[in-house]
């Protein structure tokens, strides 16, 4: 059985019609790459909300812990035993902001932030083009 074919028999594919045809591939890829990037830009936003939000914690920590480091070499400085309790929350402090900082780099490292689908259909565009 024959396929109907989706143009009719009078009509001949001339010039103006390749280019319609061009001009709505066109428009269809454009359409499809632009869909692609919002999806990964919200992807994108989620992760950069997230590294805002362990860039305030970690500046929150950070200063807890100078401020620990400081009541520290105070209370060492005089010939009380109380500086113990304050060693402890400043080593605690100052680890809790390294991790929190290396948590960052590994994030930034792995490509959070980039867009790495839509480059490269980018990238594939722009060879097919030329």
């Amino acid at each position: 059985m024959e396929q109907p074919s989706s143009r009719p028999q009078d009509t001949r594919p001339g010039l103006i019609g390749g280019i319609v045809e061009l001009a709505k591939n066109s428009f269809g890829l454009l359409m499809s790459r632009i869909e692609l990037a919002a999806l990964e830009l919200a992807e994108v936003r989620t992760h950069l909300l997230q590294l805002v939000g362990l860039f305030a914690l970690g500046i929150i920590v950070a200063f807890f812990a100078i401020g620990y480091w400081t009541v520290l070499i105070a209370y060492l400085s005089w010939p009380i035993l109380g500086w113990k309790i304050l060693l402890i929350l400043a080593i605690v402090c100052t680890v809790i902001a390294a991790g929190i900082f290396f948590y960052i780099q590994s994030l930034i490292r792995q490509g959070k932030l980039s867009m790495p689908a839509t480059m490269q259909e980018l990238r594939n565009d722009h060879d097919a083009l030329l």
